[in-house]
């Protein structure tokens, strides 16, 4: 996916607002509540809460097909 300025505006206002959003990565698709972005190795990585689950998940962004944030 290529991260625009408009996409990044939307999932930081998807994690200040506690919206879920739904992606894609690598064909398999992820409902989470994102909560933070961080640098590791060069790259930003997505931390959230898989909805289903509770789990913490952790994202590359390089690796994100595509994304939505939900209503």
């Amino acid at each position: 996916m290529n991260w625009t300025p408009s996409a990044l505006d939307l999932l930081e206002r998807a994690m200040d607002e506690g919206a879920r959003i739904q992606m894609r990565r690598r064909g398999t698709e992820i409902t989470m509540v994102p909560s933070r972005l961080r640098h590791d190795y060069g790259g930003e990585i997505l931390i959230g809460h898989h909805l289903g689950t509770g789990d913490r998940v952790e994202v590359p962004l390089d690796e994100v097909d595509d994304f939505v944030v939900l209503d």
